[in-house]
């Protein structure tokens, strides 16, 4: 059975240093225990993407990462495939078009998505658990670990629960395990009134755009209860 997943994530401005000039980008992608087909890194919104793409280029040599990619070389492409009219964001092209353009690129069955901001809290095998569970539920599309232990709202947010995950409705861009196939495709142009509680000022973002789709087709996501990941904002 295929289970090649790539692991990404993305970095900005405001964040890159911290990503390609410490040890976190290796933690993140160890701490997940598991042998990742390829290993992405998309750069975006930076104020010198050759600078970015030289360090990045290091990570490449290491062997830390099979390749990078600048978000802005494909963009317009990906945006033409999905059929998203750019100015249809109101405010949060930048919170998704990294998204976009690495769903549009990706080559394995599956993708393992962390914003780089966000991290286990510590060495967690739950990837093929949730593999599985994905398999063998056609309605699941979605997978993560619990986020910021707060496993009791998780369960609150449930509709149901099996001994390693909850199961229900949501969908976050700090962490998320997806078959490609399901995202590869024109899903990003729906809305629905609960997909509203996004931040406003993230406009018609991606997570917004991929809640309402997943919502509107009664399409599920499953969190793993035995672990979770820290989101904190870089300050």
């Amino acid at each position: 059975m295929n289970r090649e997943v790539t692991f990404e994530t993305k970095c900005y401005e405001k964040d890159w240093r911290l990503l390609l000039l410490t040890p976190r980008l290796q933690t993140m992608i160890q701490y997940n225990r598991f042998p990742f087909k390829e290993t992405m890194l998309y750069i975006n919104n930076v104020n010198d993407p050759d600078e970015v793409g030289f360090y990045a280029g290091k990570l490449v040599q290491n062997g830390l990462l099979t390749s990078y990619v600048i978000v802005d070389t494909y963009a317009r492409e990906a945006l033409d495939f999905f059929g998203i009219d750019k100015n249809s964001f109101n405010g949060g092209y930048y919170y998704s078009i990294a998204e976009l353009v690495s769903i549009y690129l990706a080559k394995t069955k599956y993708i393992l998505h962390y914003s780089s901001d966000s991290i286990l809290a510590g060495e967690l095998d739950w990837i093929e658990a949730a593999l599985e569970k994905m398999e063998s539920d056609a309605r699941i599309k979605v997978a993560n670990p619990t986020w910021n232990f707060s496993y009791a709202y998780a369960r609150q947010e449930a509709e149901e629960e099996d001994s390693r995950f909850y199961v229900g409705y949501g969908f976050s861009d700090q962490c998320y395990l997806i078959r490609t196939a399901d995202f590869r495709a024109r899903i990003y142009n729906e809305k629905n009134p609960e997909s509203e509680r996004y931040p406003a000022y993230g406009g018609e973002l991606f997570e917004k755009r991929v809640d309402a789709w997943m919502r509107n087709h009664h399409h599920l996501r499953i969190t793993y209860k035995h672990g979770s990941y820290i989101h904190r904002n870089f300050g």
